[in-house]
């Protein structure tokens, strides 16, 4: 320790005792202080004791020495520039430790920094929610123009043009993606409401997700609420096909997978009524279901020809050569058809054309990708029987929680599980999870479903291994036809009563007649969103084998299996209830393995 005198405290200026007190503080040892001052070290000690140097807090101790500090200073007969300027600073400091011993005996921050009480002192105003300044504004429209491919942006000028856009598309080429930017920027530089619609809510709130996620990326803002009310008053409405809560609502409406809605007729009228004004715009957008469908007059202009004279009625081509570009048509709808190859061509490099085409029949390429209508007339399950089962689960399911960690608590499950084909050139495979009814007077409810592509046989096996933590797993059936049975190894390592499923023409044709059966007395429900696992039971015919002596079931150009996989999947979990349905006490049958 240096026995130096810190040219902050000159102790010639000072008594011995106040010198030695700061001393003290600075963390000189009593030795050397009465060394330092020529005082005895008894005497120092007696100061130490009497003056309870030990006993001051650190504020406490700051406060002396600067109080010391700045009588030396003022004290000076003459002073420089230095002075006046540590003078300042040293009273500053004195005022900054007060307003700290205050806080210490009030607890208030107002004590700590004047300027809150200050701002608390003006009127009391709430934050703007779901707002945007102009900058904000002129950055998100940027981001979505910047964005757009060809034919995203024909849509996006055929909205500044035509009050009702009536597209046929492809799947997965950013249509729910686009028009959820599209009406998000129009919404905020307009404050037009939007009413978005769909088969069920989940699928409704695809929307929400989107537009959340772009303002938050684009403009570091996140919008709340549901509905979303922004602060210029616009209202988003995310809803589904019940016609009681969608009723009551205005502004532009978007109709989403318009050809795989139940009763589209009846619900037709509830959204052209929300969109009645001329300000208001029409969006209607689907993939093709069946011509079956009471969306197919509406999108060939039947409906409209049905409702006028022969002599008021109009012409409607509505092939794909006319409507590819774009079209107004007589009924005031601009239609257009986008292929995956149209989409292709408008710079969409999202795809893999070769490769899809060996995941998907032709029949299935057609319906999912080229826009084409399926003739459900030969399926084993027509569209007609399966919209039966489509029901807006956010609605009905009142014990079914999607976003919980257990969604449906303690409750078994069934997983059906149609593997994938080998390596990267094999079919998709399917994965369903289904809540088992457990008496006659419940359905069975599938509650996920999940396609794969392109994975090995030990990835596969984690993937179906991932439920287990989740739900209740109380049965799982795998297809072992092919690669199904490496998988099956695998899962039987956890889940020991793993079912396999050898196809032969027997066992296919069980599984189709008793899911026929279940379908028909209405005991299956799924998403209505999902048009996907509609399609998939749609695929699925009756045909003669090669013998021509029996008849299967098949769905592909090739291997039953390969394709229809939700479809397939599905059939795999049901087929654990026995054949005269659940018994009114428990779930289940007793476990075997099928072969041929």
């Amino acid at each position: 320790m240096t026995t130096t005198a810190p040219d902050l405290i000159p102790s010639a200026t000072e008594s011995p005792r106040m010198t030695a007190r700061h001393l003290y503080w600075q963390g000189w040892r009593v030795a050397r202080i009465a060394e330092h001052i020529g005082e005895k070290p008894a005497t120092v000690h007696s100061w130490k004791a009497r003056d309870r140097w030990e006993d001051a807090t650190p504020t406490e101790r700051v406060e002396h020495s600067l109080e010391a500090r700045m009588v030396q200073l003022i004290a000076l007969p003459e002073k420089e520039g230095k002075h006046f300027k540590e003078i300042d600073l040293l009273g500053r400091q004195i005022e900054r430790l007060a307003r700290v011993r205050k806080y210490h005996e009030t607890g208030s921050e107002a004590d700590l920094n004047p300027n809150i009480e200050a701002r608390n002192a003006g009127p009391k105003r709430k934050p703007k929610r779901n707002a945007l300044d102009d900058e904000q504004i002129e950055a998100l429209e940027a981001a979505f123009l910047d964005s757009l491919f060809e034919y995203q942006a024909v849509w996006n000028e055929a909205g500044q043009k035509h009050r009702i856009r009536n597209i046929l598309k492809s799947r997965q080429i950013g249509a729910t993606w686009y028009f959820a930017r599209e009406a998000i920027v129009d919404a905020f530089k307009h404050g037009r409401n939007k009413i978005f619609l769909s088969a069920s809510r989940a699928q409704a709130h695809i929307f929400r997700n989107y537009i959340v996620q772009f303002v938050k990326e684009t403009c570091d803002v996140e919008l709340k609420g549901d509905p979303i009310v922004l602060d210029n008053g616009a209202e988003l409405h995310f809803l589904g096909t019940n016609s009681k809560t969608a009723q009551g609502y205005h502004g532009d409406v978007y109709l989403d997978e318009y050809f795989w809605i139940h009763r589209f007729a009846e619900f037709r009228k509830v959204t052209s009524g929300m969109a009645m004004h001329k300000k208001w715009r029409q969006t209607y957008f689907s993939t093709p279901s069946s011509v079956g469908h009471e969306g197919y007059p509406f999108w060939n202009g039947d409906l409209f020809n049905k409702r006028r004279k022969k002599s008021e009625r109009a012409e409607f081509d509505v092939s794909h050569e006319a409507l590819k570009a774009g079209k107004l048509c007589s009924d005031g709808h601009w239609r257009q058809i986008v292929t995956v190859l149209d989409a292709m061509e408008g710079g969409c490099d999202l795809f893999d054309l070769e490769q899809l085409r060996l995941e998907y029949s032709p029949e299935e390429f057609d319906n999912l990708l080229m826009c084409g209508f399926v003739d459900d007339s030969q399926s084993a399950f027509p569209l007609a029987v399966m919209k039966a089962c489509m029901v807006d689960s956010w609605e009905v399911w009142d014990d079914y929680r999607p976003f919980a960690p257990r969604p449906v608590g303690d409750r078994e499950v069934w997983i059906g599980y149609d593997p994938t084909g080998q390596g990267e050139d094999g079919d998709g495979a399917g994965l369903v999870v289904v809540l088992p009814a457990r008496s006659s007077e419940e359905k069975h409810r599938v509650l996920e479903r999940h396609r794969l592509k392109g994975q090995d046989y030990e990835k596969q096996a984690e993937f179906i291994k991932s439920f287990r933590d989740k739900y209740n797993i109380g049965h799982i059936g795998i297809d072992t036809t092919g690669i199904g049975g490496a998988v099956a190894e695998y899962v039987e390592k956890w889940f020991p009563t793993v079912i396999r499923y050898r196809y032969d023409v027997a066992l296919k044709t069980q599984m189709v007649l008793q899911a026929q059966q279940i379908i028909r007395k209405e005991r299956l429900e799924f998403d209505a969103g999902w048009s996907d696992l509609a399609a998939s039971f749609m695929s699925i015919k009756k045909e003669l084998t090669k013998s021509g002596q029996q008849f299967t079931y098949k769905s592909g150009r090739n291997q039953a299996t390969g394709h229809a996989d939700l479809a397939w999947a599905t059939m795999h979990a049901l087929q654990f209830e026995p054949i005269d349905g659940p018994a009114n006490e428990g779930v289940g049958q007793s476990l075997m393995e099928i072969y041929e």
